[in-house]
């Protein structure tokens, strides 16, 4: 159940996983999936203690994805001891660069799990292909701020600009995804918590770039993120004249001024689910 609700999913929402008391206002949140996380939100000083604020949600019953810390530092054993847990959907791995990073998380975590990998550096981008491509694997996420910092790409330029070089990066990552059959990769985050607007053109721009999701910060992010990865009116209402039409047709035929044949109705049925 939980691998085709990750698929689906549109927001991703962290919670630091040593802030035990927004543990539920994420679940209520509207996110789609929380991801508990103990790693970059969490100070080094702290890392035992998310843990076990995480243990003790999941022992109560809660649910969520935990963000482990990377598989190179001294935390990583402990953190996916706790990841065995039943209440534990999904781990998503940080800078996940090679198979054998991915292979011992899911070899570790003791039952099968499904695995989003996170790519945020030059050589997870390298190997994309590789990490869609390895078992367990059901998503890639995109970091974008950590990407920045290992690309030495200044994250603060202006919007536009941003967007503009890391573009051949992320369609990288949709292009690996669609390969290897997976969902439609998720997208960074956006760092504005109070800009509605901008978290709503960063989901629409990654909604037309092959994205299918957008990873989130703070509850407020996420009816934007569902607005902006949800078709728009006249979109929806091309693709009911489109399948309307095709019912009066056999193979290709026109419709206003354009041929519409099996890929234009595959998309269109694709955007009438996607409402």
């Amino acid at each position: 159940m939980w691998t085709s609700k990750l698929a689906a999913a549109r927001s991703l929402l962290f919670v630091p996983g040593d802030r035990p008391e927004r543990f539920a206002k994420a679940a209520d949140s509207g996110a789609h999936a929380v991801i508990l996380d103990l790693e970059d939100a969490v100070r080094v000083d702290d890392k035992a203690r998310a843990r076990a604020a995480c243990h003790a949600y999941l022992e109560r019953g809660g649910t969520g994805l935990v963000r482990v810390n990377a598989t190179d530092t001294p935390w990583i054993d402990e953190d996916l001891a706790l990841c065995g847990h039943p209440g534990v959907a999904a781990v998503v791995v940080p800078k996940a660069e090679t198979p054998e990073q991915l292979d011992l998380v899911r070899k570790s975590v003791g039952r099968p799990v499904p695995l989003l990998a996170l790519v945020e550096t030059a050589a997870g981008l390298q190997n994309v292909h590789l990490l869609a491509q390895c078992p367990g694997v059901v998503r890639l996420l995109f970091g974008t701020v950590d990407f920045c910092l290992d690309l030495r790409i200044d994250h603060d330029m202006p919007d536009g600009d941003l967007e503009n070089v890391l573009a051949p990066y992320r369609a990288q990552i949709v292009l690996a995804s669609c390969a290897a059959g997976l969902a439609p990769p998720v997208d960074g985050v956006t760092l504005d918590i109070r800009d509605a607007q901008r978290s709503l053109q960063d989901a629409q721009r990654a909604f037309r770039t092959g994205f299918g999701g957008k990873l989130c910060i703070h509850p407020s992010q996420i009816a934007a993120v569902h607005r902006g990865f949800a078709p728009d009116a006249r979109r929806l209402e091309w693709a009911r004249q489109v399948i309307d039409a095709a019912t009066r047709h056999s193979g290709a035929f026109e419709f206003e001024g354009r041929m519409v044949d099996a890929p234009v109705l595959k998309r269109a049925s694709e955007l009438l689910g996607a409402h």
